[in-house]
Formats: C-alpha cells, sequence, structure tokens
C-alpha cells in the first residue's frame, strides 16, 4: 500500500447541493436498515467516507467539510457477527462515528495489517478536543488498534503508507504527526492485535495547508521499501528508512512544484 499526491480528496464544496442531500439520504437509509449477520471471514473490497458534516471545522484539506461515517463493501465468507456500531445490508457496513469525532481524511486505505490475506482499513479518525488519531478497522466494522490522539484540537496527522518496513514479518504504519507544525515522521508496528511505536524522526512533511492531496508515498526499488516524502522546507525529496529500530534518511534530490514525488516513486 502506498499514498501520493494523485491521491486527491473528493471536492465537497463542488457538490451540487441537491447532490449532497441525495448522498446523506443514501447514507441514511444504510443506517436505518435492519442488521444481518456479516462473515467474521468477510473481506473488504472497498471504502469510502460518508457523511459530510461541518462539526468539526479545521479545514487543514481545503474545506470546513469532513466525514461521519465510515461504509465498507465487504464480501460475505463464512458466518460470524458485526460489530454492536456496524449495520450490515447487501454486503456494505455503515459505521457511525459519534458526534464528538470526524474522518479528517481523503480517503480510507485498504491494506492487509494482520497478514491473514484480508484487508483491513486505515483511516483518520479525529476527536474534535484532542485532535486526530490514526485508526485501523476490520471486515466486521470494528476497530481493532489505533494510535493514541495527538492530544489537542486541530492537530491532524497524514498517512504515508503500510508495508513491512524492516523484514520482521510484521507491518508498520506510517504517517506525518503535524505536518504543519512538528513535521516528525512516525512509524508504529502491529503485533498482536495492538499498535507500537517503532520510530520517529523530525524535519519531513507530506502536507500542506488546504491542499486535498498527500505528497508521499513507500516505494521498492530492489533494495527493500523506502518512504518517500519531502524535507521540513518542502526543497528536498527524501527517502526513509526503518532498519534495527532506528530510521535512516536520504537526500534524493530535489523537490519541484507541480510534479510531485512522482520521479522518485517510479525509482527514476
Amino acid at each position: 500500500m502506498s499514498a501520493g499526491a494523485a491521491a486527491r480528496r473528493f471536492p465537497l464544496r463542488v457538490r451540487p447541493r441537491s447532490v449532497r442531500r441525495v448522498w446523506r439520504a443514501m447514507c441514511l437509509g444504510l443506517a436505518l436498515a435492519g442488521p444481518s449477520v456479516l462473515a467474521a471471514e468477510g473481506r473488504v473490497v472497498s471504502a469510502r467516507y460518508g457523511e459530510p458534516t461541518t462539526r468539526y471545522g479545521h479545514a487543514v484539506l481545503g474545506d470546513d467539510a469532513e466525514y461521519g461515517a465510515l461504509v465498507l463493501k465487504v464480501e460475505n465468507t463464512g458466518s460470524g457477527g458485526l460489530s454492536a456500531k456496524a449495520v450490515y445490508q447487501k454486503s456494505e457496513i455503515l459505521i457511525r462515528l459519534p458526534l464528538d469525532h470526524v474522518f479528517e481524511d481523503i480517503a480510507p486505505r485498504l491494506a492487509d495489517i494482520d497478514g491473514d490475506g484480508r484487508p483491513e482499513v486505515l483511516v483518520v479518525e479525529t476527536d474534535v478536543a484532542e485532535g486526530a488519531q490514526l485508526a485501523i478497522y476490520d471486515a466486521r466494522g470494528e476497530k481493532i488498534a489505533a494510535t493514541p490522539h495527538i492530544g489537542t484540537r486541530n492537530r491532524w496527522l497524514a498517512p504515508i503508507g503500510a508495508a513491512d518496513l524492516d523484514g520482521d514479518g510484521h507491518v508498520e504504519i506510517a504517517y506525518i504527526d503535524r505536518p504543519h507544525l512538528a513535521k516528525t515522521l512516525r512509524i508504529w508496528r502491529f503485533r498482536n492485535g495492538a499498535l507500537t511505536e517503532a520510530a520517529s524522526t523530525p524535519g519531513l512533511t507530506n502536507h500542506q495547508i488546504g491542499h486535498d492531496f498527500i505528497t508521499s508515498g513507500i516505494r521498492d526499488c530492489g533494495q527493500g521499501p523506502e518512504l518517500v516524502t519531502a524535507s521540513g522546507d518542502w526543497r528536498r525529496i527524501i527517502a526513509s528508512r526503518l532498519q534495527n529500530g532506528k530510521i535512516t534518511s536520504r537526500d534524493i534530490g530535489g523537490f519541484r512544484q507541480g510534479t510531485g514525488l512522482q520521479a522518485a516513486m517510479a525509482c527514476r
């Protein structure tokens, strides 16, 4: 899994008002549907955000609309039970957040985090008082793990991606903590059903205020996975590796506005 400049947030402000009303009605219909049974062995095949809301108003991604719900499309392959917070109908699950939370994100990301061959869903979930966290949802609509919230309102994180970054057999998830302020790369390892921080380093970023995209990704140019970001001043492209519990970074070229990291992600 990787995320780059091409992954853009849907422009909510340009959506006609009537279309937004229809979208909300569709999500409400899912939420009110009677619950059914979903496979514990189900597979998430796609995910999207729903129920746009202005109850937070941070506007870090260019508008003041975030999302109040997550919609998973799931293939049913066995028997099992839903999360208590989820509703299942016609292969879709709606996870609706409480009113003091929003999904403050561009799009959900699918990645096999636990190594069972089926993807989980990575999201940025924000507490309106405590700021953002990175959370993982499974095919039942259950939040199975999350990082701590940053700790204060209007503080955000920008995901990079997920992979086994150091070859230890466990998946790591990387993001930039407060890409406009702290500019800190953090890597968390998923093991035994929980996330623990593996390493961090300052001086890197992947987002500018108001942009509806995230400028970073994970590449493998034949020598193992590397995290590709910008330097904190947006002048250089930086490739970082996780090795022996530490992050090592190297400068791989100048950053140019408009072209982003495309050449670097293609190993050119």
